[in-house]
């Protein structure tokens, strides 16, 4: 398509008002994605309307999304997002991006060339929990990993976003050039420190000086971003088309919602995102905490729960009162108590917020989607809850039926009998124990003896084997909605 700029759009679509021709590359972003282009990027153009500052995006995707990359060249960089609330959609043309780049369709040495601009202030990345590399159950880099094995035996042509992150260092230290912030856009607890460990781990394997000088100059600040972006589909993108006037493939839907709070810590400047909404503040854990318990761990939970129970969407899993009351007391029950947050945060307000969010019918957001990556996702979801639980000796059922529910899910097969794609980091390993057991009860214990997704303390503790066995049993027995509304 051409450019989006030169196109006869709707008129009702809110395009930038800033001269874009004034923006330069100051952010480099890899993981061009939707959420990032809903989330990030939106905010970036919000800024630019709001300040007039240069604050451009270079989009990079590392892995596939080679043609989302050439029809975002093709647009001039331009795309759309809607807004689609219960009752109404807002189109809004996203103009913060300057240029894109991928090593399939350039190579290695051009990204890490850019990476290294002397005006590149921030790397930021949406890569993934499995992006960064780094083994769950130790919060360190794992040196068997695949592209980490690849990337230290040719760290100056590396693959994964750690390996290229240091790569870029190492450059813009050799020309004496100020670093850039390393931030993670991540739903990954902690994700700065988790950027930081594998970054570190990976600089100490491959220069133990280059190392020092990053942990003394660089900085990893933490982030905690919300918006429900589902994946684009082909009804998303004709609907898009509809509303924008032309066709628009990096188009994307998502709710009116948005949070996005931020580390105050960045080496080498940054843009005011907080006049688009964004809060800066000293410590991000207690709103990251709020959100991967409260949001992510009842997501979780109705997404394998859903599918189990036929429904195809989160919002039709909201059409259920029982699942509606069920997420509602994953929330309230099992999560809430064992925050501990700012004084005035209203953890009802929040959930029945939640609540809203996930009942909207205009957005269709597939519990297969959230389904994905379990294994990556359980540790931080739902973990530390558990170990609160069991401190406290309080109740902690719907965290056991959230991972009975992962279980079930992950046999591949649904009550149907019908296959279930599984897309996992760990799927060949939770085959393997399937292919043993099927789907009988023994499982649990197997399951839960994985201490990359179950710590020793969480996956050996007979309470949670019992309570979890006993979900598992009745999800096998009475089918998932029946389990659900007998919660």
């Amino acid at each position: 398509m051409a450019n989006l700029a030169n196109t006869n759009i709707n008129a009702s679509v809110v395009k930038p008002n800033y001269d874009r021709s004034q923006l330069k590359t100051r952010t480099v972003h890899l993981g061009f994605g939707a959420f990032h282009r809903a989330h990030q990027a939106l905010y970036t153009n919000e800024m630019l309307e709001k300040t007039g500052s240069d604050w451009g995006i270079c989009e990079i995707n590392l892995f596939g999304g080679e043609d989302l990359i050439t029809q975002l060249r093709e647009q001039d960089h331009l795309y759309t997002v809607a807004e689609k609330g219960a009752d109404s959609t807002v189109v809004k043309m996203i103009g913060s991006v300057t240029e894109s780049l991928h090593p399939n369709l350039e190579d290695q040495q051009t990204v890490l060339a850019k990476m290294a601009e002397e005006q590149v202030a921030i790397v930021s990345m949406t890569i993934t929990e499995k992006g960064y590399c780094v083994d769950p159950s130790t919060g360190r880099l794992d040196k068997n990993n695949g592209l980490i094995k690849a990337d230290l035996e040719n760290p100056r042509q590396p693959n994964s976003a750690i390996g290229y992150i240091v790569e870029a260092l190492r450059i813009r230290r050799e020309l004496n050039l100020k670093p850039f912030t390393v931030m993670s856009c991540d739903n990954v607890q902690e994700n700065g420190h988790v950027a930081r460990a594998a970054v570190l781990d990976f600089a100490n394997l491959v220069d133990q000086d280059l190392a020092g000088w990053i942990e003394a100059n660089v900085t990893f600040p933490c982030t905690m971003v919300d918006r429900i972006v589902p994946a684009a589909t082909s009804e998303t993108l004709t609907e898009i088309t509809e509303l924008v006037g032309v066709a628009d493939p990096c188009g994307i839907a998502c709710e009116p919602f948005r949070q996005w709070v931020i580390e105050d810590n960045f080496v080498n400047g940054r843009p005011e995102w907080d006049v688009a909404g964004a809060e800066f503040v000293a410590d991000v854990v207690p709103f990251e905490e709020m959100k991967l318990r409260m949001l992510n761990g009842s997501h979780s939970f109705l997404a394998y729960l859903g599918y189990l129970g036929g429904y195809q969407h989160i919002s039709d899993t909201m059409t259920n009162e029982s699942y509606r009351k069920a997420a509602f007391d994953m929330m309230t029950k099992a999560q809430a108590p064992t925050l501990t947050m700012p004084d005035g945060t209203d953890l009802e307000g929040y959930a029945k917020l939640l609540i809203e969010r996930f009942s909207n019918p205009s957005l269709k957001h597939q519990t297969w989607q959230i389904a994905m990556d379990g294994s990556q996702k359980i540790p931080q979801r739902m973990g530390g809850s558990l170990r609160f639980h069991l401190k406290h000796e309080s109740n902690f059922k719907w965290l056991a039926l959230g991972i009975a529910g992962w279980m079930r899910y992950v046999s591949a097969v649904d009550e149907q009998g019908n296959k279930i794609d599984v897309r996992d980091p760990m799927a060949k390993q939770l085959k393997a124990i399937f292919d043993v057991h099927g789907a009988s009860i023994s499982v649990v214990p197997e399951l839960l003896s994985i201490e990359a997704i179950f710590a020793a303390d969480i996956g050996q503790n007979p309470l949670i084997i019992d309570a979890v066995c006993s979900a598992y049993q009745s999800l096998i027995k009475n089918g998932a909605r029946a389990t659900i509304a007998a919660l």
